[in-house]
């Protein structure tokens, strides 16, 4: 609730002040679909209302001693800081071309590595270096020194996944604030000595009180869906979509539940292949296998309206999570 009052609070001042430094707002790419050239003029970075609401809420609720509350945050804010710059250099370069895709990954690379060693000294120790397998009780691989890249791929995988969701009003804020409800379920079960237990799921102590931030997010995400409702007053940007990507893939690995986040985050991960298959397949062929990628632009072209694709999209969300929730108990 807080979150939700602080985002309707600074949500106009931000988007005033959004608008008097973006003249023209964030730049349309020009092989897009010809509808998203009538949303020229619309500013970006509205994130920031996000990250300010979550980061203000948490600080205020959340037990600040526990140090998985200060890794996930990190995240948030460093994945943040990454997006920020990338918009920023859009807005000034006047392209839909940021940062180079090498530096934002170097940089990601340096705040997950950093992280991921301090979540490991926190773990249990039987359980730092493992990942839980969904549907089957006590049944853990133990990567060893390769969790760092496991790692790696999480965190920066789900940040850049919702990265290339956000190309719809509307369309990537609710399946974030679904999947973050959903582990808000996650994480207070994990940090239940009692619930995880009767469950057969890994007990880690603290867990519980990253729900903060998942209700945080969650509240954040409905006061900036005002905004972005269909026609969008404002755009999350990379700002927004890394950050939450980020932090949903390190919730996931403090929780032993990544491979979970990849059924709740389903649609994140089907628009990610989405690229990856068509980037592949034009190089290897010369043929593209949708009409447009992301798969959302793809539904597009075939001449869905947005609203439409948006909307049906959120339902495949809603269906992913109650999945990726129901591997609590099936097993």
């Amino acid at each position: 609730m807080t979150a939700l009052v602080l985002s309707f609070i600074i949500g106009p001042k931000i988007i005033r002040w959004l608008k008097s430094k973006q003249k023209e707002g964030q730049p349309i790419r020009q092989s897009g679909p010809e509808t998203h050239f009538k949303k020229a003029g619309t500013p970006t970075m509205g994130g920031l209302m996000i990250l300010i609401s979550v980061t203000v809420s948490t600080l205020l609720w959340a037990d600040l001693s526990n140090q998985f509350v200060w890794y996930a945050l990190a995240v948030m804010v460093g994945f943040g800081l990454v997006g920020f710059a990338d918009d920023y250099a859009k807005l000034t370069k006047k392209s839909s071309d940021g940062v180079s895709a090498r530096t934002r990954l170097i940089v990601q690379i340096l705040i997950v590595a950093g992280v991921t060693i301090g979540i490991n000294q926190v773990l249990p120790a039987d359980i730092n270096t493992h990942v839980a397998i969904p549907f089957f009780k006590d049944l853990y691989i133990n990567l060893g020194w390769g969790f760092g890249l496991w790692a790696l791929l999480v965190v920066i995988g789900s940040a850049n996944a919702v990265n290339l969701t956000d190309g719809l009003d509307g369309l990537a804020i609710v399946p974030i604030a679904i999947a973050c409800a959903s582990f808000g379920v996650i994480t207070y079960l994990v940090g239940n000595a009692v619930f995880s237990d009767y469950l057969q799921i890994s007990y880690v102590e603290g867990t519980g009180e990253l729900s903060v931030i998942c209700g945080a997010v969650v509240g954040a995400a409905l006061g900036f869906l005002w905004y972005n409702a269909p026609p969008a007053q404002v755009f999350m940007g990379d700002t927004g979509s890394l950050a939450m990507g980020g932090l949903l893939g390190t919730i996931a690995l403090i929780t032993k539940h990544e491979l979970v986040l990849a059924i709740i985050g389903g649609l994140f991960v089907l628009e990610a292949l989405s690229v990856i298959i068509q980037v592949a397949s034009f190089k290897l062929t010369g043929k593209r296998v949708f009409r447009m990628a992301p798969i959302h632009h793809h539904f597009e072209k075939k001449g869905w309206s947005e609203p439409t694709v948006v909307i049906r999209f959120w339902i495949i969300a809603c269906v992913l999570a109650l999945i990726g929730l129901a591997t609590l108990k099936l097993r």
